[in-house]
């Protein structure tokens, strides 16, 4: 196992090596390359995680590890011929002036738009942040220092590679109105590839904004996406983040996501996961100053074939902050689901209210679910609870709405919408409220409108 293992890994070696001489050649930043280096050393020593790992005891990623992706580093060429209305069709109307689109991770200029940003709001390819001088310092100190790639072979695979992805800064005191779209469109005609978007994004003392992560596909064929997202909100800054993935039903899609919370600052994060054959979400959030708070909630909806995991850690490191947790799954043919959330709280973080819940509808009986709520209080003076149900709709529920006068199908969609709307109703951007709302009704068994 160990040498197939390793064998595996050396797939990424001469990508990483190519990528290496290519950033040589360009003048790459000392302290960027040896970044660079260490995290590849460090995905080398740890190899791809396996279920004899307590935590990825449920979800096996030899599939990802099995095929030999290409690594994309250069943009798509034909990237401006994806078609129109299916590039509309991932996008939403209040951030059409304010969006960064990615093909295969990498920026996409002719079909990006930022007019609709403040001045001072920095929203630009991670790319072109990395050779920008005036941003040195902020990546130096930033990148890397939430998300630990010491103990995660995604993270530090990602970190190895980073160049695509996106630098988000909103200055100290700027509300920004628009919603600022981040975009990642997958586009594969011939061998599976491999993405790395990576986005750092900073909100500085009392600024605040609205930030979309979504993932979509533009063909049916296998490709592997290895995201990881780094927030830090200063004291008095709130962030709206929504992240959207409704990638293919070939594609495998790990991610990980850490905020880092500073007094009184607000995080605000929804996810919905509809796509994808393989998905794992990590979101962290660390609550390192009082006042801070964070609702980390979300929503998966999967069908025969599909396999999701979401692990999350809500880390109260001081007093008197406050976290809300709400996760909601939708199964249905042959699937699987996976929650692990753990709510830590430290010693010294007294007067701490933190609620987490997971709930789980199966609309077959040959879906599954492995949910794990957990608390680990070492304070005494807290507010903590936690629970987690898995059940089917019920009959009595389907029997009321049937001597209405409803057919059973239409009953069981309103209630299993009915299930889901408590997430969506809490993303406050009314299109991506709106494309949920569909793609949730075409996920059942018979539109509403029959």
């Amino acid at each position: 196992m160990v040498s197939q293992v390793i064998k595996e890994q050396s797939s990424y070696s001469a990508a990483f090596d190519a990528l290496q001489k290519k950033e040589g050649e360009d003048a790459e930043p000392s302290w960027l390359r040896r970044l660079r280096e260490n995290a590849f050393a460090r995905f080398e020593e740890l190899g791809f995680p396996t279920t004899h790992q307590e935590e990825w005891k449920y979800t096996n990623v030899a599939p990802v590890a099995k095929v030999k992706f290409e690594v994309a580093f250069e943009n798509v060429k034909d990237s401006t011929q994806i078609d129109s209305a299916q590039l509309q069709s991932f996008t939403y109307v209040e951030a059409h002036k304010s969006q960064l689109v990615f093909i295969n991770g990498h920026y996409s200029s002719a079909l990006s738009s930022i007019e609709a940003l403040p001045g001072g709001v920095v929203a630009i390819a991670m790319c072109d942040a990395l050779k920008d001088a005036k941003y040195a310092d902020i990546l130096r100190d930033q990148l890397a220092r939430s998300a630990d790639y010491n103990e995660n072979a995604f993270t530090a695979l990602n970190t190895a590679f980073i160049s695509s992805g996106a630098f988000l800064f909103i200055p100290k005191g700027v509300s920004v109105d628009a919603p600022i779209h981040l975009l990642f469109v997958a586009k594969v005609k011939e061998k599976p590839v491999a993405t790395f978007p990576r986005v750092l994004i900073v909100a500085e003392e009392g600024s605040s904004a609205t930030v979309i992560e979504s993932y979509a596909s533009a063909h049916e064929e296998a490709y592997f996406t290895n995201a990881v997202v780094e927030i830090k909100l200063d004291d008095g800054a709130r962030l709206n983040y929504y992240k959207v993935q409704r990638e293919n039903s070939k594609a495998f899609h790990i991610a990980t996501t850490d905020a880092e919370l500073g007094r009184n600052s607000s995080f605000n994060s929804t996810t919905v996961t509809l796509g994808a054959g393989l998905s794992r979400h990590n979101i962290n959030v660390k609550l390192n100053n009082e006042g801070a708070e964070c609702w980390v909630d979300g929503l998966y909806i999967v069908s025969s074939g599909q396999h999701t995991d979401t692990h999350s850690l809500i880390d109260h490191r001081k007093p008197h902050c406050t976290s809300h947790q709400l996760y909601k799954g939708i199964l249905d043919g042959k699937s699987r689901a996976v929650f692990n959330g753990k709510v830590f709280v430290h010693k010294d973080a007294q007067r701490t209210d933190a609620m987490q819940t997971n709930k789980n509808l199966l609309l077959s009986g040959d879906a599954r679910v492995d949910t794990k709520p957990q608390l680990e209080i070492f304070a005494d003076d807290v507010k903590c609870a936690h629970g987690a149900t898995v059940g089917q709709l019920e009959e009595e529920e389907l029997f009321y709405l049937a001597s209405r006068g409803l057919h059973t199908d239409i009953a069981r969609n309103l209630l299993t919408y009915g299930f889901a709307e408590e997430v969506i109703e809490k993303i406050k951007v009314e299109s991506i409220k709106a494309q949920l709302d569909e793609a949730v009704l075409n996920r059942l068994h018979t539109n509403l409108e029959t």
